[in-house]
């Protein structure tokens, strides 16, 4: 069978391996220069940037990548485990120093609050049962209403209408210690405080598994997958936008590139953002289920802007991954996700990959990104004109706290913000990670991995189930390979 694959993000990556290796021929197709989608690089001035994921949790998603073809990871890239998994910390000078050592984890609870301890070993036990649950579901897929009604009665029992945060809050009386069990769905692009309970679970996978880091940064994972997929015979277009998904006889029959090109499939995958797909790939004609009004009346997560810098001078006290929290949490959220307005402060994800790998920025230097969640474009924020001051508020506070003389040092810089994701990825609003994972907008509520209106499109990425994230995503290439089935 002929397969095209559009985007090559981490879904779409592993949806063209799985498939590829089942015997089809897949073509993948993208847009810019290089693979990758969000987890693209930006090299500038003898520094390698990632631009999007850093942190890789369950490991064996990408053994099994490799395994279909009688490989091992190791030979393609090396993943390291990080200790610490990442600080936190917050303005009162608290850093929670976090990793999946149990002994010094109680130890770090217990040097912030004693009376936590108690309440974490609570919290522990039923976020296992919680694991259980959740992430048993994570590579099925939810096509129909009953696929949703066999595990409604779990989820109940569950008390999943909680929010992350109200769970985390019955067992930890500390203001820090609910946040830092807390804080996790936005890693995925949810509000702590609406996004369900199911996705306490992170920190469960990460407790499991570890946080890890391949050498040669985000980028080289990328990298070793596309060499596995050609050596399996898959073949990659790049610089080859899709502008139409042909559709006939409500059948998808192939793709228009943007030089007016066609290609026929007898299939495709989209790995691209499922709202844009919708609304600008697929002809309205052919949308029954999911039309405009479907679409734009989903509810989209927060948007990024992300500095990417380097420095003449090593700052060796900063991890390799740092949670910054700012003295307010819930309004803050409240801001970004419910008003959609431009916050003066912020909390920020600071990211030093030297910390691990020194080839990612010239000797005696160091390699950083700082992220701070900003609203989707709904907030009607002008970043043409707001973008440079709002960069220099960030290393104004970075100064002030963390880096000292930060700007003195900085070499070379660049930034995002949500006009990149919609401008170059093609993400309806500029969102960072699609369709918001709350209650209603999970499993069967979410986009399907394949079209209710077109049975042989099919999607992998973070706006189909199960939603963002590295395992998030790659699982959703393997339920479409799955769906698809072998050659």
């Amino acid at each position: 069978m002929k397969i095209i694959v559009i985007g090559s993000g981490f879904g779409g990556l592993s949806a063209a391996i799985r498939l590829q290796a089942q015997g089809h021929e897949v073509t993948m197709l993208e847009k810019l220069d290089r693979l990758g989608g969000r987890a693209y690089v930006f090299e500038q001035d003898g520094f390698r940037f990632d631009a999007g994921p850093t942190i890789i949790t369950a490991p064996w998603l990408i053994d099994e990548l490799f395994s279909l073809a009688g490989k091992k990871t190791a030979d393609y890239v090396e993943l390291v485990k990080l200790d610490p998994f990442y600080n936190i910390r917050w303005e009162d000078g608290t850093v929670f120093h976090y990793n999946d050592d149990k002994d010094r984890l109680k130890s770090e609870i217990s040097r912030i609050n004693p009376g936590d301890l108690a309440g974490y070993e609570k919290f522990a036990g039923e976020l296992d049962d919680i694991y259980k649950v959740g992430f048993d579901l994570i590579d099925k897929p939810f096509l129909s209403i009953w696929d949703m009604a066999k595990v409604v009665p779990q989820m109940i029992r569950l008390r999943s209408d909680r929010s992350v945060y109200k769970f985390a809050s019955r067992y930890f009386s500390d203001y820090r210690l609910r946040q830092a069990f807390s804080f996790h769905p936005l890693l995925i692009g949810g509000n702590p405080f609406t996004a369900t309970s199911i996705y306490a679970m992170i920190h469960e996978l990460e407790q499991k598994f570890g946080v890890w880091f391949a050498m040669g940064g985000t980028g080289a994972l990328v990298e070793a997958f596309g060499k596995l997929f050609e050596e399996l015979g898959g073949r990659i277009r790049l610089q080859s936008e899709v502008t139409e998904i042909l559709v006939k006889d409500g059948r998808a029959t192939g793709v228009r590139l943007a030089d007016g090109t066609e290609l026929k499939a007898d299939s495709v995958v989209s790995n691209g953002d499922v709202a844009s797909t919708y609304l600008n790939l697929v002809p309205s004609r052919a949308r029954k289920k999911y039309t405009d009004r479907k679409v734009k009346g989903l509810k989209y997560s927060m948007s990024l802007f992300v500095i990417y810098f380097g420095t003449d001078r090593k700052y060796d006290e900063i991890a390799h991954h740092e949670i910054l929290l700012g003295a307010r949490y819930r309004e803050l959220l409240g801001d970004i996700f419910d008003r959609k307005e431009l916050a003066d402060d912020f909390s920020l994800y600071l990211h030093r990959p030297t910390a691990t790998d020194q080839s990612l920025a010239p000797e005696g230097c160091d390699c950083w990104y700082v992220l701070s969640p900003v609203p989707h474009l709904e907030s009607g924020t002008d970043w043409k004109n707001v973008a440079e001051e709002y960069k220099q508020k960030i290393y104004e506070y970075l100064e002030e706290r963390y880096l000292p003389d930060l700007r003195k040092h900085i070499v070379t810089e660049l930034h995002i913000d949500p006009l990149y994701f919609r401008d170059t990825l093609n993400s309806h609003l500029g969102s960072a990670f699609s369709v918001e994972p709350t209650l209603l907008q999970s499993a069967w509520l979410r986009p399907h991995n394949v079209s209710e209106d077109i049975p042989n499109l099919y999607f992998a990425g973070a706006g189909t189930h199960p939603g963002a994230g590295l395992p998030g995503v790659m699982s959703s290439g393997k339920i479409v390979a799955d769906l698809i089935g072998d050659a």
